[in-house]
């Protein structure tokens, strides 16, 4: 019998699920590399190869076969030939454009153990998909409003979430089209440089996040009464003053995010709140060449009366801070550990903290490879981002079911 690859689910997963990888037809106890390859929609290049040695009977599950040293990972890692895909071009990041398309996985089997792949024995493509069967992408134009709202399949009416992105700007899609897959009409919002949304805003209006909650809660097929937020970095400051001054919502999530303002300046109706100071000077230089940029923001809790420090006290909604201990952009442990001590001491108790050890800034939905060395956001030279390639992978998979697990308590 030939060697064969066997997948399952067979030609079609979504990006967010577990994939089973097994080979079968090998000889007994034969030594093969696996390689996998993804190219992104500018066509550069990701793979993650492993050694194994088939079992006695030819079989090899990468479930219960360990990985052996000299690949991009070593152990059982059933998973490990997806979430250990690295860029070809260093410093690249793998980014979803087009959630309407998938990615096209390739799956190869080589003998032997070589520096330099073997004769090649089997190969397999697989699609990593971001959108189930039945989920509807859906543009949205109203008012100001610049957004895509994915919703579930059917009819009824589905527990409403806003996500919103980082710093960099432009509109968003690949998680706000995952969550959607598990049950969340979830609405991706731009706040700048996208369309005829200001290129380079002096300040952020707060009237306009406003507007996406009451366009959500006016939807036939978003449950009220209120809704959920989800933001990552700037994104999830800006999700922490929603909460600190609008009404309706009822959790938010926030993935490694300032506790203050920052960059940009943010108004609501006759107020100001200004940004905490940058010191770039305070950037340190590490042994790659690039700069660890975790000291430049001024510390909000060290002036009593900060004005840039968002008043979390004044919200009604839940909490959930998930952060890495290995963020070297945003102080994301330090300010959740200390916001979380200022709510207590109001007497509340409307808050979570998920810490994960070996995580860097950018926490992405799960099998998202690693960037943890890329542009700045604000300073866009070569940074530190952080992170650690398995511990972060573990972190993925944990964060993403404790997000969705926190809505589902929240918002039904």
């Amino acid at each position: 019998m030939a060697p064969s690859i066997r997948l399952s689910p067979a030609a079609r997963s979504l990006f967010d699920e577990p994939l089973a990888i097994a080979v079968q037809g090998l000889g007994p106890r034969q030594q093969v590399t696996l390689r996998t390859s993804l190219r992104d929609e500018t066509g550069e290049l990701f793979q993650a190869s492993a050694r194994y040695q088939a079992g006695d009977d030819g079989e090899l599950d990468l479930a219960r076969c360990p990985a052996l040293p000299g690949g991009s990972f070593s152990g059982l890692e059933p998973m490990g030939l997806l979430w250990a895909l690295q860029p070809q071009k260093p410093f690249w990041r793998l980014v979803k454009r087009d959630v309407q398309s998938p990615f096209l996985l390739q799956l190869e089997v080589f003998e032997g153990h070589g520096q330099r792949p073997g004769r090649l024995l089997a190969q397999a493509q697989h699609e990593r998909a971001f959108l189930r069967d039945g989920v509807r992408r859906v543009p949205v134009r109203e008012g100001r409003i610049r957004a895509t709202l994915f919703l579930p399949p059917g009819e009824d009416t589905f527990p409403g979430i806003i996500d919103i992105h980082g710093i960099g700007g432009g509109l968003f899609e690949p998680r706000a089209s995952l969550l959607a897959n598990h049950g969340f009409a979830t609405l991706a919002l731009a706040y700048y440089q996208f369309e005829d949304l200001p290129q380079k805003p002096k300040e952020l209006h707060l009237e306009y996040f406003e507007e996406a909650i009451n366009y959500m809660l006016q939807h036939p097929q978003v449950k009220g009464p209120g809704v959920g937020l989800l933001g990552f970095s700037k994104g999830g400051e800006m999700c922490l003053a929603m909460a600190a001054f609008l009404k309706n919502i009822m959790a938010v999530a926030s993935l490694n995010a300032p506790v203050a303002i920052t960059c940009i300046p943010l108004s609501y109706k006759d107020k100001i709140i200004p940004t905490l100071t940058l010191y770039e000077h305070k950037a340190k230089a590490t042994n790659s060449k690039c700069l660890d940029y975790s000291d430049v923001l001024d510390d909000p809790f060290q002036a009593p009366g900060n004005q840039s420090l968002i008043p979390l006290e004044k919200a009604e909604a839940q909490f959930l801070f998930v952060l890495g201990q290995d963020d070297h952009v945003v102080k994301s442990e330090h300010y959740a550990t200390e916001v979380c001590k200022l709510l207590q001491a109001q007497g509340k108790e409307n808050f979570q903290i998920l810490s994960y050890p070996g995580t860097g800034h950018c926490i992405d939905p799960p099998f998202f490879p690693l960037y943890h060395i890329g542009s700045h956001p604000v300073f866009h030279k070569r940074a530190v981002l952080g992170g650690e390639l398995r511990a972060y992978s573990k972190a993925q998979v944990h964060a993403w079911s404790q997000i969705q697990a926190f809505f589902k308590k929240y918002l039904t």
